[in-house]
């Protein structure tokens, strides 16, 4: 959890790796989400299609890194802002490593504020989503 006067502009914080992602939780998430394009969860049918095998939902990424900005919001700060680009697919054995930079600490009309750009890359250091926050903190 982050406390808005030990963040400074450039700060890189504390990564989340996120555990290589499997075919298992792929199939999970199309249930979670609805999303049951084949494309997700057959290796075969993605293959026709001309991919390598199945590849994650570009949502799954997206909500690893809404994960690790809660993990540092804690119960200090509100979400006030959140974007993120897909980049590279995601496959199965992926790991995911998600980490933030400060990009600008602020206060505005007597609030604080904290903008964050934020990645998320596999172990090999290809970008599979990119983005930023803005944290709104309370103490």
């Amino acid at each position: 959890m982050l406390r808005f006067a030990d963040l400074v502009d450039g700060q890189e914080l504390k990564p989340l790796v996120k555990p290589a992602v499997s075919k298992v939780q792929l199939v999970k998430y199309a249930g979670a989400s609805g999303d049951y394009n084949l494309l997700h969860t057959d290796d075969a049918f993605a293959r026709s299609m001309g991919l390598p095998g199945a590849i994650a939902h570009g949502m799954l990424v997206m909500g690893f890194l809404g994960e690790y900005i809660q993990q540092l919001a804690g119960v200090t700060a509100r979400v006030a802002k959140f974007n993120m680009r897909f980049g590279a697919m995601t496959k199965p054995g992926d790991e995911i490593t998600c980490a933030a930079t400060v990009k600008r600490v602020y206060e505005d009309e007597g609030k604080k504020y904290v903008e964050f750009e934020l990645q998320a890359a596999k172990s090999i250091k290809e970008i599979v989503g990119s983005g930023s926050v803005l944290l709104e903190f309370f103490e």
